[in-house]
This record gives structure tokens, sequence and C-alpha cells, in this order.
């Protein structure tokens, strides 16, 4: 089977759980659409990544049946488990492998998924100017190379269990060329940030062309074209992005091919140097540096939510000579530029507590991962690092200058643990799985500059291009600031905040305080001043008001949306985070059998419904006596529990658990992910099987 023909089929499996009967093995009917040879690879992937079962194919009246038993020494001891992984690899086409994804691309994975419905929340965007001739053919032909270079262009995500990287053999990359008179840079921006990346397809990148107008008196293609190249905040960080860049303009003074194959090392090698590290001295640090639960992190005092909503985007910046006297105030101290911006953090982080005395402080500072104890690890495109969180002590009675010192020394601390990810930090310091370390982040960026060969190589064929500019979308926490120099030598400061927490207003006034405390901190030369008297320079201005996120809903809950007809077959269908936005609408509209149809939506704390609120599903529990004779217990309505993607292997547990159904075991269809369509086809597809299959037994 093709791995590129596979790429975005959503496959389908039937389960009937039999119970934790000893050494009972797990059957499953592949539903396709798959023939022979392909339901062959399915079973093989299974076998090759799961070496502690026994894996064999059947074909049973036309249906694939794969089998899986305990290998070896555990056969026939204890029931072979579904665990996520192995569901995850059963409904995933062949590929060339996967990737796990942890830490902080997980949470962005997930937050991908969870709440897609925020348009260009998750999608990172750059652009850049091209001045001289360009060629579209070799601009395109230069980007397919390099896609076909790189692994971490060439994946899908899959999150049927935990969220993990697929790799393909090949990605198209998308390239879309727009006149001058077809739309506008403004307009072209938000269009693009509108369209959602499909991330169960491989294809996680594309670039939009701009002309710009031709210059006076000059004739053939426009002087300058703009360029923007999106792709999935949960794909690439910019360093990773701002990396292929530099890759694309080698390929392209190269006639469109990048000189060497298949770059390595790259992120599958990272995944196994990370499985390698020691976490002891990593666990013993975080399990005293983990912010406490009481340390101040809100950018503002507390607040209401607002009524606006989506990634909101403020900037400021230091003219170059304030820049220089910054860097020489700071240099002065024994620290750099980014240790003042941390402790400015800090001090607007107190001053919006408003405790008194001593207080901790917690903000997160994102490490690329890209100084590793790795061969070539500076050059591997991908999400290498995470955001860690410092944590420090601002005393208002204590000089400034011991500040500026604490937050060196604990950015310092980190540097040796940028592959610690924030679940591993909440289970070393006790903290609770979904608690928040940090409700700010602060990332001093260094953009990698052209190689001078290079910008030597553009120049001489005519081409002048800038250094390719971020507009960044990211709201998984509710601000995020990003420094950085500018071509001229200033420093910007980018706040990118949720407008719903936080007003465009509100995030002015704080990312406004942080700039004035910078300007005027290079005034103050006496090592004695006082954190109190720097925070007396903000004394007439207001604390901006900033509400906490809004947990989501918690529990289940149960909904009939068919009533379907008199003792008819009750389908229910599982909805947890992640599964695909209207794809059971799409399956209510076109299937058209007898069943009652109800849903059961759950929510991510994995805790599963007792058995008595599932009476509402219109099933008989056993031992409880319905009026009139009693029915053989093949008469009675039977359950089929659906699932999409990650609802796939909750619909079993409620299967396997549950003891309501009576009129036969329960019967679970899961599929992988996929988009609306794709799943509801996947759907339709076991809802046949099992229609037929039970149409056969009836005539037995």
């Amino acid at each position: 089977m093709a791995h590129d023909a596979q790429a975005g089929t959503v496959l389908t499996v039937v389960h009937e759980p039999d119970g934790a009967a000893p050494g009972s093995a797990l059957v499953f009917e592949l539903c396709g659409p798959l023939g022979t040879a392909q339901a062959e690879a399915v079973a093989a992937q299974v076998a090759t990544r799961h070496r502690a079962y026994c894996v064999a194919l059947e074909e049973e009246a036309g249906r694939h049946l794969v089998r899986l038993s305990r290998a070896g020494a555990a056969a026939g001891r204890e029931p072979v488990p579904l665990t996520a992984e192995l569901l995850a690899d059963l409904l995933q086409p062949p590929c060339l492998g996967t990737v796990a994804v942890t830490g902080h691309q997980r949470e962005l994975v997930l937050a991908a998924v969870n709440r897609p419905g925020a348009a260009g929340r998750h999608i990172e965007q750059l652009h850049w100017s091209w001045t001289g001739p360009l060629d579209i053919g070799r601009f395109t032909a230069a980007w397919q190379s390099v896609t076909d270079r790189e692994a971490v262009l060439r994946t899908s995500f899959d999150w049927t269990g935990a969220p993990r990287l697929v790799l393909h053999g090949r990605a198209a990359v998308e390239v879309v060329h727009h006149r001058r008179t077809t739309a506008s840079w403004n307009d072209l921006l938000r269009r693009d940030r509108a369209r959602q990346f499909a991330l169960h397809r491989p294809g996680l990148l594309r670039l939009t062309l701009l002309d710009g107008p031709p210059r006076p008196g000059a004739t053939g293609p426009a002087a300058t074209t703009r360029i923007l190249l999106s792709y999935p905040h949960a794909l690439l960080d910019e360093r990773g992005a701002q990396l292929l860049v530099r890759e694309f303009y080698r390929a392209y003074l190269a006639d469109g091919v990048v000189p060497g194959g298949e770059r390595r090392p790259d992120i599958r090698d990272h995944l196994e140097w990370l499985r390698d590290q020691d976490t002891d001295a990593a666990r013993r640090f975080w399990a005293t540096a983990a912010p406490p639960a009481h340390a101040a992190v809100s950018p503002g005092r507390p607040g209401t939510r607002t009524p606006t909503t989506g990634p909101g985007r403020i900037q400021r910046r230091l003219r170059p000579h304030q820049t220089a006297r910054l860097r020489s105030w700071a240099a002065a101290r024994g620290a750099g530029e980014s240790s003042v911006l941390h402790a400015v953090w800090a001090l607007l982080l107190y001053r919006a507590a408003g405790v008194p005395g001593p207080a901790p402080v917690s903000f997160g500072v994102h490490l690329s991962g890209r100084d590793l104890m790795l061969r070539g690890a500076a050059d591997i495109p991908g999400l290498l690092g995470n955001p860690l969180p410092v944590t420090v002590t601002v005393d208002p009675t204590a000089p400034l200058a011991d500040l500026l010192r604490q937050v060196r020394d604990a950015a310092l601390d980190l540097s040796a643990y940028p592959w610690v990810s924030g679940d591993l930090i909440r289970e070393w310091s006790g903290r609770s799985p979904g608690d928040r370390l940090t409700d700010t982040l602060v990332r001093f960026d260094t953009r990698p500059e052209l190689p001078q060969a290079l910008r030597c190589e553009l120049n001489a064929q005519g081409i002048r291009a800038d250094l390719p500019q971020s507009v960044s979308s990211d709201t998984s926490l509710p601000v995020t600031l990003v420094a950085r120099h500018d071509s001229r030598g200033g420093l910007t400061l980018t706040a990118t905040h949720d407008r719903a927490g936080l007003s465009d207003a509100d995030a002015s006034k704080a990312l406004s305080q942080c700039m004035h405390l910078l300007r005027l901190l290079p005034d103050h030369h006496d090592e004695r001043t006082t954190v109190a008297q720097v925070l007396g320079l903000l004394r007439a201005d207001e604390i901006p008001p900033a509400a906490s996120q809004e947990p989501g809903p918690r529990g289940f809950a149960l909904a009939v949306l068919r009533a379907g007809e008199p003792q008819a077959d009750v389908i229910g269908l599982v909805e947890v985070p992640g599964v695909p936005p209207g794809a059971y609408d799409l399956l209510l509209s076109q299937y058209d059998g007898p069943e009652r149809i109800v849903s059961l939506a759950l929510d991510d704390t994995g805790g599963l419904p007792p058995p008595s609120d599932l009476r509402e599903l219109g099933l008989r529990e056993p031992g409880l006596r319905e009026p009139g004779p009693r029915k053989p217990p093949d008469t009675g309505r039977r359950l089929v529990l659906c699932g999409c993607g990650p609802a796939g292997r909750t619909a079993y547990e409620i299967a396997r658990d549950a003891p309501y159904a009576t009129g036969g075991p329960p019967t679970v269809i899961m599929t992988g992910t996929g988009d609306a369509a794709g799943s509801a086809r996947a759907l339709l597809r076991g809802l046949e099987s099992v229609r037929a299959r039970r149409a056969n037994r009836r005539r037995v």
C-alpha cells in the first residue's frame, strides 16, 4: 500500500468486548476501505510495534479480523488490554513510522484539536519581501525539495491515543501566487490565518506570494514580491521555520533542488536522545524549583471576562540608542538584556498581585532546545524546546540589583533542563496534572542570520531578501511576551494575549508599563536602588484587570438525538475533547437506520458515567424485570457505542465495564483521526458491518 495514498484515510474497527475471561484475545474487524493486502499491512504494523502480542489476520465471510493474544509465558493468564497506543496503531494506516510528542508540543496539539473554533489561534506566520527576479516554478520546486528532505514537513498528527507525529513518504507543499489586483496584503494575512490546517493530513506548510507594484518604467514581473509562510504552531517553532527558509534559499540557488539527501539528525534522533536522558538530577531540581501554588502569576488584578475573543497583538519598540543604554546598564551589573526584561516582568507580576512584603513570582521562559548535547541539534527544524517556569522572590526592600541577579541565575539553572516538559514538572513537584504552572511567558528571540556566502549568491542573481518577520498568534497562555532586535538595533516587544481575559486596551497598558521601566532603568546608577523605588515609577499607573481562563465543562451529559423505532437497537455517540467537530452531525444526516441514537458527552478527566445514569440510553439493566412476559436475552435492545479518534477507547471502556446491556454483548465502533466527513464515513462503514452481521445472525 502506498503511504501517500493512505494519507488522510480514516480506518474503522468493530469490536465486541467479551469481559475479562482469562487468556481471552482481542478481536477486531477491519472495516477499511482495505483490501487483503492493505489489511495484512495493518496487521504487520501492529505486530511490529507490539511484540509482546501474537497478531493474526483471519478472513471470515469476506471480513478481515485481527486477533491479538499474549505471546510466550504471559499467554493464557490475563486478557489482552486495549491500551491507547495499541488502538492508535490498529487505526493507523501503514506509514513510515511515528514520533511521540511530549511536553509543550503535546499541549499545543491538544489545544488545537480540542478548541479548533478559535480561528487562527494555532497558526504561526512568517513574512518577508523578495526584491528582484523570481521564478515561480523554481520557487515551488525548491520548497518541495526542502519538504522531501525534512522529515518534519512530511508528518501529520494523530491523537487517537497519546498525541504523536506520523511520518509519511511524501507531502506536497502548497504555493499560491496572487497578483497585486486580486488581494491586499492585510486581507491576505487575515484570510490565511482563518484557514485551519487539517492536522491529520501531511502537508502542514503553505506559502502565499503577493506581487507588489512594478517600479516606474520597469517591464516584466513585479520588482518586489511579499511572501507569507504559514504552519501549525504545534509543528515548528520560529527558529525551526527560519532554518527552513535558509534551506529553501540554498535549493533555489541550486535550480530548485537541495544539495544532499535527507537530513539527519532529525526529529526521530531527537526523540531517541530524549529517551536516553537521566531524569534523577532533573527530578531533584524541579521538586523544589517548581512554582509554589501561591506564587504571583497573573499580569493583572482579578477581573471579569471581556466580551471579545481571539488573539490580540500589541507591539512596542525601544529605539536603538535606548536599547544600547539598556544593554550597557545591564552589562555593568553582570547581566544581559534578557535578564533585565525578566526582572521588569517579575516586578509587574508582583505589583499586580497586590501583596505586602516579599512574595514568590513565577513566569515562563522559553528555551529553544537547540543547545543540547546532540550532534547537529542546532539545525534540526521542529519543536525541540519548552517554556519552563522561573520563580524568584520579589522583596520590595531589597536592591533591584539582587532581583536582577536572581533572574539571571534562575535562567542559567534552567539551561541544564531544556528537555523537561511541563507535565514532568507537575508530576515531580506534586502538582495536579491539569494545573497551569504560569500565566505568562517571556521569550527572547535571536533569529539566525543568512550566511554571508548565501547572501552573496542571492545578490549575484539580483535578489535581495529581507529577514523573515514573525506574526505570532500563540495564546496558549493569557500573555506571551516576545522580545527581539530589529534590523536597526532597536528592541521590539510583542505581546500576544487572549482577548477574552485581557482586553486590547489593558494589554497595551501592561506592555507600556513594561517599556516605561525599561526606558528609565538606565537612569538609576545607584546599586542601592530598591525594588520599591523602581515600582514607585509606576505609582500613578493603573493595574490592568485580567480574568482567569474559565474551566471547561466537567462531568458528562446524555441527550437523545433521534428517538428511533420501538425495540430498535441503541447507537451511543461518545463525545470527548478531540472528536472532529461535526462528525456526529454528518452521521445523523447520512444514516437512515431504525436505531435510537443518543449522545454521551464526557470531559477530559477520564471518568466514566455510573451504570445507573446510563438507563437514559433506553436499555434494560441486568436483574431489572420489565412488565409482561420475560423475553429471551437476545431480543432486548442491543447497544452500539461509537467513538471517533480519542473517543474510541472511551467507548470501549464503557462497553467493557458498565453492566447495562441486556440484549447481548455491546458492540464498539472505533475510528482513527480525520476530518468530519472522513470520520462520518468511517462510522457508517462500521454501522453497515454491524447491521449485516446481525442480519446474518437472525437468518441463522
